[in-house]
């Protein structure tokens, strides 16, 4: 899996300047992810506990899940506004939006 620095900006594709598809619902995803850290820094409490391995296995598992339920939440919205803007305007822009969001479905598809 690649690893991504989120502090800096993504210098090979920086994105459109905001509101997003997400952006509506923004403090929705916000709280989502606050639950997901508050499940992750759990698994770290269990290692600290010696917590028996097929617990900490089954609370990765959830943790796994929900960020793969969070990123279909986004990929939902990134197709239903940026994608289907740029489709309705055609041209390069639209391919482009149709290409990368194919790229994000392999990279979900491949974690």
């Amino acid at each position: 899996m690649d690893v991504v620095d989120v502090d800096s900006p993504n210098q090979d594709h920086p994105g459109p300047v905001g509101p997003h598809g997400y952006s509506a619902r923004r403090d929705d995803h916000v709280k989502r992810l606050r639950r997901i850290e508050g499940q992750v820094r759990g698994l770290q409490r269990m290692v600290e506990n010696d917590t028996y391995c097929i617990d900490i296995l089954t609370q990765v598992s959830a943790s796994t899940k929900a960020l793969q339920s969070f990123a279909l939440s986004l990929l939902e919205e990134h197709l239903k506004h940026c994608v289907a803007d740029a489709a309705a305007q055609g041209g390069p822009e639209a391919d482009e939006k149709v290409a990368e969001a194919t790229a994000a479905i392999a990279r979900l598809l491949r974690s």
